[in-house]
């Protein structure tokens, strides 16, 4: 990841044919201050994403590429949205493209405490188990219930940022996220019970 923002700018304008100016070197610091700033962020909504780590490399690099080339950035009002979707929107087409498999999702999303650090080891066996069913159960959720819960997951991006980047009102958001929490809640407890009556 500390690869992205040292390549960043330099590569990005290392094209000879532009001579550097006073403009230009301006620029390009306030370019790799945002950079610096924000890297880490993208990251971690390209990684909640993509779900690899690598792919959320190349997501996060594309579009700091994109962005450069571009002058929007400039002219950001709210930095953190702005970036976000940006970088959230280079994940989907790389998904889209690349039919990739998507929304691996973080253990603790639905904030369902299911295993205790001092658990047993039998304990922590079932635990991670359960985590597995529910990191299904996010992924057969509809879209429309799936993102907003997966970047209001993530650390740093609060319902306004969601709803930005997602282009939806804010209320929208938070309804959403209410309802895909509550429908993972009732899809595990019902998984729960159907495992207990299969075991003999």
């Amino acid at each position: 990841m500390d690869g992205i923002a040292q390549d960043l700018p330099a590569n990005a304008h290392s094209d000879a044919r532009e001579p550097a100016t006073p403009a230009r070197t301006e620029r390009d610091a306030a370019f790799a201050a945002l950079v610096g700033r924000q890297a880490r962020f993208l990251y971690r909504v390209a990684f909640g994403l993509l779900k690899n780590t690598e792919d959320a490399e190349d997501a996060v690099q594309e579009t700091l590429l994109k962005l450069y080339r571009h002058d929007a950035w400039q002219g950001m009002n709210d930095e953190r949205a702005f970036l976000a979707r940006a970088v959230w929107r280079t994940g989907l087409d790389r998904l889209t493209s690349s039919n990739a498999r998507a929304m691996q999702h973080a253990e603790d999303v639905a904030d369902l405490d299911l295993a205790s650090p001092d658990a047993s080891p039998e304990e922590q066996a079932l635990g991670a188990s359960a985590r597995a069913v529910m990191k299904s159960l996010i992924d057969a959720l509809p879209e429309s219930l799936r993102h907003p819960l997966v970047l209001c997951a993530i650390d740093g991006i609060d319902t306004k940022q969601v709803a930005a980047i997602l282009n939806i009102p804010e209320g929208t958001v938070r309804t959403r996220t209410m309802r895909a929490r509550q429908e993972l809640r009732r899809r595990f407890l019902a998984q729960s019970r159907q495992t207990a009556e299969v075991r003999p």
